[in-house]
């Protein structure tokens, strides 16, 4: 799809892995003006990894962006690699980067389990966030997690049958538990199938129109088995989030800036908690995008986010 409405291609001016806890490298780059304000790019999935599209959202003669790919995702590795990966790792992880890289505060931008991941990250770190861009949030809900699993099937029938009839009939009652068996099968003959089938359900609903060039991104055999593995694991553990969730945080980071963007007919998390979000953040301004889902290259998405951006970057912001 045109892309003309983000900045142009650029490549990064530093790249780095980073050994971590557990057996994990870490994968990032700084792409943009060295000198300029400092953002941190946070992906989705769990497990999605980051792209070089992601750098485009930035103005790069004014932002120092960073971007990395967490752990087990992307150009991290071992990909899929499930040992020690938590929410707690994630955002110890990022801890360990921002030190590394020498940077006080930076912008958090996350869209869908980036959102989540960004939240977590600034209520245990408020004084090294300077502000937010959020798109297509997701709090890591039970319900939120259960409408992926299932009631996307009132919106995307054919997908999510698809989605479920992957699996014998008689393991369809858990297919949380059915998937994760697979997924996390050493043999590649058992787990592959298995991450096509979740991470092509995932692509097919993540657009307000069909796009197959979203669809043929999430079924790349490597994105697909991280995405797909990764994403089950958090799912069955809750989003390794504390009990009362990332809303009863909330009050730690409210004085930070923030810009939420959510697509009115986003599916994969639905407007209704990007309302909650920015009801109970007095910092935080909402734009609802009247014509996109769920996706951040949707043309609407890609405008809105673009602006976003620019309108957190201020003298003095860092």
């Amino acid at each position: 799809m045109p892309r003309g409405d983000l900045f142009p291609e650029i490549g990064p001016y530093e790249t780095g892995f980073l050994p971590l806890a557990g057996g994990h490298v870490m994968y990032w780059e700084q792409v943009g003006n060295p000198s300029g304000l400092p953002a941190l790019f946070l992906h989705g999935g769990p497990g999605a990894g980051a792209g070089a599209v992601h750098r485009r959202f930035f103005d790069p003669t004014q932002w120092r962006v960073v971007i990395f790919d967490q752990r087990g995702a992307g150009r991290s590795r071992p990909n899929g690699g499930l040992g020690e990966n938590t929410t707690a790792h994630l955002v110890a992880d990022i801890e360990t980067l921002r030190r590394h890289l020498g940077i006080e505060r930076w912008l958090l931008f996350g869209g869908s389990w980036g959102s989540t991941l960004a939240l977590a990250y600034a209520e245990a770190h408020p004084a090294h966030v300077a502000g937010c861009v959020l798109r297509g949030v997701f709090l890591g809900r039970k319900h939120e997690v259960a409408w992926f699993l299932h009631g996307l099937a009132h919106f995307f029938p054919d997908a999510h049958a698809a989605f479920v009839g992957y699996l014998p009939e008689a393991e369809r009652g858990d297919l949380l538990g059915a998937y994760l068996r697979r997924l996390t099968d050493p043999d590649p003959a058992v787990h592959m199938p298995a991450a096509r089938a979740w991470s092509l359900y995932e692509g097919s609903c993540s657009t307000l129109l069909p796009s197959p060039d979203t669809v043929s991104a999430f079924a790349q055999d490597r994105t697909a088995l991280s995405l797909a593995r990764i994403e089950a694991h958090y799912f069955a553990h809750d989003l390794f989030l504390p009990p009362g969730g990332l809303l009863a945080g909330i009050g730690r980071i409210s004085h930070i800036p923030a810009e939420i963007v959510q697509g009115r007919y986003d599916m994969i998390c639905p407007p209704e908690t990007a309302y909650t979000l920015a009801n109970a953040w007095r910092g935080a301004r909402l734009t609802v995008v009247s014509d996109a889902g769920h996706s951040a290259l949707e043309p609407g998405i890609r405008r809105a986010l673009v602006a976003a951006v620019e309108r957190l970057r201020r003298p003095g912001f860092a």
